[in-house]
């Protein structure tokens, strides 16, 4: 019998033609196609996108069958679409919900499956439990229509998805201002759907655009896996010298997630981006509303909470506990440590374009740099210190966990620690505001050991002694 499919922190994701096959994401697509129908969505669309990956738009149409094949209708995208465009898509088409065929940062050799609800968003970790519950155990329990037949019998509708966002995505920003600005803006795509997207929306005016690995290659030469980190986008910080650009634009391998380098070729961390955005919506444009971040991202979002006197929400790790609340509030934004934010009167769903316009934005509006901008920030909240170490780990999950349970240091790093919360994985909170958190990956086999902190030489204290409590060190 074929192994259970077991949904992680954003859907499921496997290693190509190992647990990863057609017949697995079949059996994936009928586990969907039973809770949709389970909540009355019978003859309904459901939007289906993909990315850049080996054989993405094979598998994409795989799920298509499958949802057809169970009565619904879908909107199957043409091409290889950002994660964004594919969460407007279900707002603007008014469909039940989405797949999108998609592993975006993880490594060359693995593809994933994420579903979206009828509000572009992640599904919550009930409906996720309810997913996998209904997943057939072997293909033979899956129904199917044949592409060619469903394509002729418009159950499956091919569609450009892009055009509706162009024009959505423009009410956000004054595009205008960002193309006669006199910019140079180098953008990394990372071999992913971002590929053209800010070239086709900025060029035309003063503002210099300048790609980079805007091509499709599964194999994602240059980096090690297309996540807007480091050393990942080590080439794209040297083009961004070279080219004497004034900031880098970096989206990961499905757009969804946003990285900046400054004008120096320094890599500007995803916690200080997010605080960034965040003070930009608050005190550039004047707006006020709620922010939501899980528990691993900066405590500098406390800080602009209290200035500004807007309500932080604090989650577990991932959009599936992210976007539910985002909801409920309607925040102003919402956004995780992996570089992923979500803004109010888009969708409830990580977006990199937007992320970046207005991060153009905000520079358009201060007349500043991006270490300009940090220096405006740290003005306000102080300078926060992060790093973070993965590491792949060995034995049995539970026993380590425990072991981390009873650790109960008296200092970590040399500050003492003050609580230890346990809402998803282990975060030791530090007396000078920061802290250590350690997670088991919802989608990897790994250990992710994390720290912030007000002090710099700390951090790899900190984070040595987050490895030794996790049994690593």
């Amino acid at each position: 019998m074929p192994d259970k499919i077991k949904f992680g922190t954003d859907g499921w994701r496997g290693v190509i033609a190992e647990d990863y096959t057609f017949d697995n994401v079949r059996r994936a697509a009928q586990g969907f196609a039973s809770y949709l129908l389970e909540k009355g969505n019978a003859g309904k669309w459901v939007v289906v996108g993909y990315d850049k990956r080996f054989h993405s738009e094979n598998f994409a149409e795989a799920v298509a069958e499958v949802l057809a094949g169970n009565g619904l209708n879908v909107h199957l995208t043409d091409r290889a679409t950002p994660t964004p465009v594919i969460a407007f898509e279900v707002v603007n088409k008014k469909a039940c919900g989405a797949v999108n065929v998609t592993a975006s940062h993880n490594p060359p050799s693995d593809n994933g499956f994420k579903v979206r609800d009828e509000n572009g968003g992640a599904i919550d970790p009930e409906g996720l439990t309810r997913i996998e519950a209904l997943i057939p155990d072997t293909i033979q329990d899956v129904k199917r229509k044949n592409i060619k037949a469903a394509v002729t019998d418009k159950s499956v509708v091919y569609f450009d998805a892009d055009e509706a966002y162009f024009t959505h995505v423009q009410k956000f920003v004054d595009i205008q201002q960002i193309k006669d600005a006199g910019f140079t803006v180098l953008v990394d795509p990372m071999w992913g759907n971002g590929a053209g997207w800010f070239t086709r929306l900025l060029s035309g005016g003063k503002t210099k655009i300048i790609e980079i690995h805007n091509e499709r290659n599964p194999s994602y030469p240059e980096m090690k896996r297309p996540e807007p980190i480091r050393p990942n986008i080590d080439m794209g910080l040297k083009a961004t010298v070279d080219n004497k650009a004034d900031v880098l634009i970096i989206t990961d391998g499905d757009a969804d997630r946003c990285g900046i380098g400054d004008e120096n070729g320094e890599f500007i961390n995803q916690l200080r981006v997010y605080a960034l955005l965040a003070y930009y919506l608050l005190e550039i444009r004047g707006e006020r509303g709620d922010i939501v971040k899980t528990l691993s991202t900066t405590t500098m979002l406390n800080k602009l909470g209290k200035l500004y006197n807007v309500p932080v929400h604090e989650t577990g790790v991932g959009f599936k506990y992210v976007a539910p609340k985002m909801i409920e509030t309607n925040a102003l934004i919402g956004g995780e440590e992996s570089g992923g934010y979500a803004f109010r009167n888009n969708v409830p769903e990580r977006d990199g374009i937007l992320g970046g316009l207005y991060f153009l934005d905000f520079m358009v509006r201060t007349g500043k740099k991006p270490t300009e901008l940090l220096k405006m920030l740290f003005e306000k909240v102080g300078e926060h210190f992060y790093d973070r170490v993965d590491t792949p780990f060995s034995g049995d999950r539970r026993m380590r966990e425990q072991k981390i349970l009873n650790a109960n240091p008296k200092t970590i790093g040399g500050l003492k620690v003050t609580e230890l919360i346990t809402v998803d994985g282990f975060q030791f909170k530090l007396d000078d505001g920061g802290w250590l958190l350690i997670r088991f990956s919802g989608t990897e086999p790994i250990m992710r050991v994390y720290c912030e902190t007000m002090h710099e030489d700390k951090v790899q204290a900190i984070l040595d002694d987050g490895l030794k409590i996790a049994g690593i060190n």
